[in-house]
């Protein structure tokens, strides 16, 4: 009785059946295949235990398959197929990507990073729509269940499952209307004057302003506004400082003045943010080296 049965199969062996096949010859199979002459014989003898078939048999100077041999080779062919997809299942083309994705973010990473990622996803998966929504401030809860793919934010939610990633950093500029007044150019110049700035959730002050406080510094604010984008329609024509990235110069912030701090501020890291059941999908992981690779220099 013999020592093998059918689930001593392997790849390798179905690819030594096709390539005997095919060459006509043990000499042949091993050049094509890489390896040795007695490699090819060892891989035959357990072929041929597994199948209870000569499978080759001598003629002339070289051998020629049996009518089973020649059988199981096409079905080998196939079977092989059939593996190489299963293997590259996950494989990813972006041309033929059709559906949704959607990514949370606020005005400042909408207006620097996004307009360019659309640009790349109509030339690259023109059957991808972009969903664009608020994030405010990300929650756990926004990736845990699904309401987004990706955020952008300056704060990364803290979780277990939560992966991030830093795609850039910016710093803050203070912002006026030039034709009004003149850059605030000490501490106390900054300190006296009247502040605009952004609120995105109440009660909760940014982040430059909690470093400030730490430090014993205020600043007073006649106007908060719920996004970066409100900013200019108060600016203009008024004394006010608006302080705010510095990439907002770009758009959003054109026109006006601008200058240096003229108090110690924190950085403006940008991080990238998914859940871990998206780490190793290949269509999410090409949206993210995309969004990555068009994200601005550091300032």
């Amino acid at each position: 009785m013999s020592d093998f049965d059918w689930s001593d199969l392997d790849a390798r062996l179905l690819q030594l059946l096709v390539a005997v096949v095919e060459a006509g010859s043990i000499t042949g199979a091993a050049q094509s295949l890489g390896v040795t002459q007695s490699a090819v014989s060892h891989q035959l003898d357990k072929l041929r235990a597994i199948t209870g078939d000569a499978l080759f048999v001598k003629s002339g100077r070289g051998i020629v398959a049996t009518a089973r041999a020649a059988g199981l080779a096409v079905q080998a062919r196939e079977l092989l197929r059939q593996l190489q997809g299963f293997a590259q299942s996950g494989a990813f083309d972006p041309a033929r990507w059709k559906g949704t994705v959607t990514i949370a973010a606020n005005d400042f990473q909408r207006e620097v990073l996004l307009p360019t990622l659309a640009q790349r996803l109509r030339e690259q998966a023109p059957g991808l729509a972009l969903r664009i929504i608020p994030s405010d401030v990300p929650s756990l809860e926004m990736l845990r269940d699904g309401v987004c793919d990706l955020a952008i934010s300056p704060r990364p939610p803290e979780g277990s499952d939560i992966v991030q990633k830093r795609l850039f950093e910016d710093r803050y500029v203070v912002y006026f209307d030039a034709s009004v007044r003149t850059a605030p150019t000490t501490v106390q110049d900054y300190l006296a004057a009247d502040h605009i700035t952004v609120v995105y959730e109440p009660r909760r002050t940014l982040h430059l302003d909690r470093t400030l406080e730490a430090r014993g510094l205020h600043r007073r604010f006649a106007v908060m506004v719920p996004g970066f984008g409100a900013l200019p329609a108060f600016l203009r024509g008024s004394p006010l400082l608006a302080t705010a990235p510095s990439l907002l110069a770009r758009r959003f912030m054109a026109g006006f003045g601008s200058c240096e701090v003229p108090v110690p501020c924190p950085p403006l890291p940008m991080y990238l943010i998914w859940h871990r059941r998206h780490q190793d999908d290949a269509a999410h992981r090409w949206l993210r080296e995309l969004l990555a690779s068009n994200s601005p220099p550091t300032a």
